[in-house]
């Protein structure tokens, strides 16, 4: 998305510096009125303060890594702005960090993914009251719309707290668009046509969403998706919000349920099942199906 990002901006009139280890990346952008930098420190030094730094890194040891170089090179009232689906408790701790040594520091939590920059990007952000106000003419040009699209959600942390939040629902969305679609194709004797049945669903139905558009795009070119390795990784916010979901008491059996199933499709062994099968014969006699030797 941080290629997306630049480009939006870009494309709006806004003068970009960009920086990636892979040095190829910003000079392909270069090619669009980017301006590529060959290190960090490069980019800061060309920027004239307050700097504005937008970080698109994935989330733990490599983004708290580079918030520390990069706060070494910072001046007063610059702003560093996290684009990473970072845990929420790591930005609050950044946060009051980077104020001790007078800079802003903001918790952006991005959706939208390839389509966010021509479509606009959904953004949801925790600030401090002067820096959301500094970061509005970005914010504004990202969205979808000048008003729409966008929130400052409050204090530093709140933005990926609620991004966090956002991804466990978009998880389990997933999921019950996956089940019921499964469970439509079960249905032998109809011979249904999926990619139809999803194509008229996105119009007028309750259920009409983004996924389903792309859910209805994907089947249009393949409903039988034989060639699909049944295999969903997960990138660790449905994890923490279950976390949260504990330390506050809150039951979210529909969140819950959409990650482990996302655990359940990436064990080949499937040992429980196998651990079932036994207990079954055990107790009840039951056959018990055995792979041939290999």
């Amino acid at each position: 998305m941080g290629r997306g990002i630049a480009k939006r901006l870009l494309h709006h009139g806004f003068e970009v510096y960009g920086y990636n280890r892979t040095p190829s990346v910003a000079n392909d952008l270069g090619k669009e009125g980017l301006i590529p930098c060959e290190s960090l420190e490069d980019l800061i030094s060309e920027l004239e303060p307050p700097r504005f730094i937008w970080m698109m890194l994935p989330s733990g040891k490599t983004t708290e890594d580079t918030v520390k170089l990069i706060s070494g090179m910072m001046k007063k009232g610059d702003c560093l702005i996290d684009g990473s689906n970072s845990d929420y408790r790591n930005s609050v701790e950044t946060a009051e960090n980077l104020a001790k040594q007078g800079f802003f520091f903001v918790d952006m939590g991005v959706s939208g993914g390839i389509w966010g920059e021509n479509e606009g990007f959904g953004l949801m952000f925790g600030a401090e009251p002067s820096a959301a106000e500094m970061i509005l003419p970005f914010v504004k040009t990202l969205a979808p719309d000048q008003d729409k699209g966008w929130v400052h959600t409050g204090p530093p942390g709140s933005g990926h707290f609620v991004k966090m939040i956002h991804n466990a629902i978009e998880y389990g969305m997933m999921q019950a668009y996956a089940e019921g679609f499964e469970l439509m194709r079960s249905k032998k004797e109809f011979d249904l046509d999926l990619a139809a049945i999803s194509e008229a669903w996105t119009s007028g139905t309750v259920i009409r969403s983004w996924i389903l558009d792309l859910v209805t795009m994907s089947l249009s070119r393949d409903q039988g998706l034989e060639d699909i390795i049944p295999r969903v990784s997960d990138s660790g916010e449905a994890r923490w919000a279950l976390r949260e979901a504990m330390d506050l008491s809150v039951p979210v059996p529909v969140l819950s349920s959409s990650l482990f199933e996302r655990f359940s499709s990436r064990d080949d062994f499937r040992y429980r099942q196998r651990l079932l099968a036994v207990i079954r014969n055990a107790f009840g006699g039951h056959h018990v199906e055995r792979e041939e030797s290999k």
